[in-house]
């Protein structure tokens, strides 16, 4: 229809083709938005409750394409998005743990936390928690691994939801930055978004694994 229209104005045909080119470009990127901050929504969720979805990849890789994007506030959508999912999955977690912990049988939720906190690393959470209290919850959740032991200990510690929620917070707010700042760099650095999705889960799976690997290490020295 705007091709039609720069015609009919007088506009040569170069102009109506650029302008009917113009939908073409911005739609697929309205398109992308419609799915993507739901989707990033949900996955960040799940990945809360569940902890096996790479959340820390996808909001930097959210962050890469919100990067390349020409709608504004999409940079702010996405740490809107992540971090309110992510503070909505850890509260309902913690409320599931609280009733596995009140119940004589447990839950499934609950042994789903002690599972992924071993005792060791369970040890080191209270010790820092009676420490430093919440300051600890805020540094969990940029540890990689580390949120869950926290979140236990909390939660043996028998911390009211109110006190929790206050410290979880600023964490995820903190979650989502730090995330959001490696898809930027990863967006800046590359010209095509791809390459920057690909660098910044690559960052994103480094930066998780350094923490296993200097367990090991400081383990052999040890030994």
């Amino acid at each position: 229809m705007s091709a039609a229209l720069a015609q009919a104005a007088g506009a040569p045909p170069s102009a109506a083709a650029a302008l009917a080119a113009v939908p073409a470009t911005v739609a697929p990127e309205s398109t992308q938005q419609a799915i993507g901050y739901p989707s990033l929504f949900l996955l960040v969720l799940i990945g809360a409750l569940v902890p096996v979805v790479p959340t820390g990849a996808l909001v930097s890789s959210a962050a890469v394409v919100a990067v390349h994007q020409t709608a504004p506030f999409s940079l702010a959508l996405v740490f809107v998005t992540a971090s309110l999912a992510a503070f909505l999955g850890d509260v309902t977690l913690y409320w599931l743990g609280r009733r596995g912990m009140r119940s004589k049988n447990g839950s499934r939720w609950l042994e789903a936390i002690r599972a992924r906190a071993p005792e060791d690393r369970l040890a080191q959470a209270q010790t820092k928690l009676a420490d430093h209290g919440v300051a600890v919850l805020v540094l969990s959740r940029l540890m990689p691994a580390g949120r869950l032991p926290v979140m236990l200990a909390c939660l043996v510690a028998k911390w009211p939801m109110r006190r929790f929620v206050r410290g979880n917070l600023p964490a995820c707010l903190a979650w989502a930055v730090t995330y959001q700042l490696i898809g930027v760099l990863g967006g800046s650095l590359f010209a095509e978004p791809w390459e920057g999705v690909v660098a910044a889960v690559v960052l994103t799976v480094l930066i998780s694994a350094v923490p296993g690997v200097w367990r090991r290490l400081r383990g052999k020295a040890a030994r």
